[in-house]
């Protein structure tokens, strides 16, 4: 399985509280959300998050090839543990 990341936009979900982008496991759609707690202080605003996001970006995204197993959930979940 593998993902591609040809779409660089992403979103911040206040419901959540936390940004959300999208791969591709070929034509599929998969969507991951990382927790602002893994990115910035827990008080930090919705554009703290998005430049936090930016500036961690190869990161977050070797992090999601390591979680990923397949479209399984909803939407994968990258934590803080994942991120190190």
């Amino acid at each position: 399985m593998t993902l591609a990341f040809p779409n660089g936009s992403r979103s911040f979900d206040k419901d959540r509280r936390g940004v959300r982008f999208t791969a591709y496991d070929g034509m599929f759609e998969v969507p991951f959300l990382v927790e602002a707690a893994a990115l910035v202080h827990a008080n930090a605003s919705e554009d703290a998050c998005l430049a936090a996001f930016d500036d961690a970006r190869p990161g977050i995204r070797a992090a999601a090839l390591r979680i990923y197993k397949g479209r399984q959930p909803p939407i994968y979940v990258i934590h803080a543990a994942d991120l190190r």
